[in-house]
């Protein structure tokens, strides 16, 4: 006798799975953000499913000056 609970399984396809999964959204969204902070200041864009950062930073020393940028995208 086996007493192990069943359970029944099925198949799903992968937009539904998206779906309860808390996947992409049908549709689009823009989403914007903005960081700074003393000697730097950053972007951050998101639209459907590509995100855009960038940023700038600057730095005084008494060896000089220094700055970096960045930018990167991201496809969810």
């Amino acid at each position: 006798m086996n007493l192990v609970p069943q359970v029944e399984t099925a198949e799903i396809s992968d937009a539904d799975l998206e779906l309860v999964s808390g996947g992409q959204t049908v549709g689009a969204s823009l989403n914007a953000g903005i960081h700074a902070e003393p000697g730097a200041l950053g972007v951050h864009l998101e639209a459907g499913n590509l995100g855009l950062t960038g940023g700038l930073g600057a730095a005084v020393s008494p060896q000089g000056v220094s700055a970096d940028g960045h930018l990167s995208a991201t496809l969810y």
